[in-house]
C-alpha cells in the first residue's frame, strides 16, 4: 500500500482556491442567461473582460507589477485571449441561446477529458491509475446528468444539437488555455499581469468581432445588467481566473478540470434555492458520482514517470 506524501491537490492551499473557484462559476450560468436579450452576446462579452482585464491591471499596478510585455509575452496573451476571453465564452452565450444553463453546464463538464489528452500530450503528465477510475466515475455522473437535463430541456433536437456544438466549441478552446497554462512560457510572467494584458486583449477581439456582427455598441443601462456585468467581470473572471490557473499550475490541467464537473452540482444547488429546481433519482445519483469521482481523483498522487 503506497505510504507517500500527500498529493498537492488534497492540500488546503489547493482545495480553498478550489472550492472558491467552483462555488463562483456554479452561480455565473444563471448570471449569463440573464444577459442574453437586449445586448448582443459578444457586446456582453466584451464588457465583461474590459472590466475583468481593468481590475486586473489595476491590481497589477498596486502590487507595483509591471504590465509591460515582451513580443513573446504579447504573443502568449493574445492566444491566451483570443482562446480564453473571446471565443470560448462567444460559443458559452451562444450555447445559452439555444439550450437551457444546466444542459450547457452539464456539457461544458466534459472539458475534464481534453484536458487530460492535451495536458498528456502536450505537457507530459502521466495519468495515474486512481486518476483514470476518478475520472470514470466522474463521467459516468455527468452522464447521468446529462440524460436528466436533455429530458427536461424545452427547446427541439435542432436547437438541442445546435446548443451543445457551440459548447463543444467553447470546451476546446478553454482547455486549450487551460494546457497554455501549464507551459513554460506562461510560468515565464508574473500571472496577474499577463491575465490582465490578455483579457484586454480578449476584450478587443471581443469587441470588433460585436461590431462587424453586430453593428455598434448597445448596453442595457439597467441596474441588473450592471450588477450582471460587474459580477462576471470582477469575481467570475478578475478573482476566479487568477485562482483556477493559480491551482492548474500546481496540479495539472487535467485534475483542475474537476472544478467544471461539480459546477453544475453548484448551478443545480442553486437553482434549487432561487428557482424551485426539483431534484430527481437521476440527477441525485449523477451529483454522488460526480463528488465521488472527485473525491478519488484528488487524492491520487502523481504516478513516478
Amino acid at each position: 500500500m503506497s505510504t507517500g506524501p500527500t498529493p498537492n491537490s488534497s492540500k488546503l492551499a489547493i482545495l480553498i482556491p478550489f472550492g472558491i473557484v467552483t462555488l463562483i462559476w456554479g452561480s455565473t450560468w444563471l448570471v449569463i442567461r440573464g444577459q442574453l436579450g437586449v445586448v448582443p452576446a459578444s457586446w456582453s462579452v466584451t464588457y465583461r473582460f474590459l472590466v475583468a482585464g481593468l481590475v486586473m491591471c489595476s491590481y497589477a499596478l498596486i502590487r507595483r507589477e509591471s504590465l509591460r510585455l515582451d513580443a513573446r509575452g504579447l504573443r502568449f496573451a493574445a492566444l491566451l485571449g483570443l482562446s480564453q476571453f473571446c471565443l470560448n465564452f462567444n460559443f458559452v452565450y451562444r450555447a445559452e441561446m439555444h439550450i437551457t444553463s444546466g444542459l450547457v453546464a452539464v456539457v461544458f463538464a466534459l472539458m475534464l477529458l481534453p484536458n487530460a489528452v492535451f495536458g498528456r500530450i502536450f505537457l507530459g503528465q502521466q495519468l495515474g491509475r486512481q486518476l483514470i477510475v476518478g475520472m470514470t466515475v466522474a463521467m459516468a455522473g455527468v452522464t447521468l446528468l446529462f440524460v436528466r437535463e436533455i429530458r427536461i430541456d424545452p427547446h427541439g433536437p435542432i436547437e438541442a444539437l445546435t446548443g451543445i456544438g457551440f459548447t463543444l466549441l467553447a470546451i476546446f478552446s478553454a482547455s486549450s488555455a487551460n494546457v497554455m497554462q501549464g507551459t513554460q512560457t506562461a510560468r515565464a510572467y508574473p500571472m496577474i499581469p499577463m491575465l490582465g494584458v490578455a483579457m484586454l486583449l480578449g476584450a478587443s477581439f471581443d469587441g470588433a468581432f460585436a461590431w462587424v456582427t453586430t453593428g455598434p455598441p448597445v448596453i442595457e443601462l439597467t441596474p441588473a445588467y450592471l450588477a450582471a456585468t460587474l459580477y462576471l467581470g470582477v469575481f467570475a473572471s478578475a478573482i476566479a481566473f487568477p485562482l483556477y490557473f493559480g491551482v492548474l499550475r500546481v496540479i495539472g490541467p487535467a485534475k483542475a478540470a474537476y472544478s467544471g464537473v461539480l459546477v453544475p452540482v453548484i448551478a443545480m444547488c442553486l437553482s434549487t434555492l432561487f428557482e424551485g429546481y426539483r431534484w430527481s433519482l437521476l440527477a441525485g445519483a449523477g451529483a454522488a458520482l460526480v463528488i465521488g469521482g472527485l473525491v478519488i481523483a484528488l487524492r491520487a498522487r502523481r504516478p513516478a514517470r
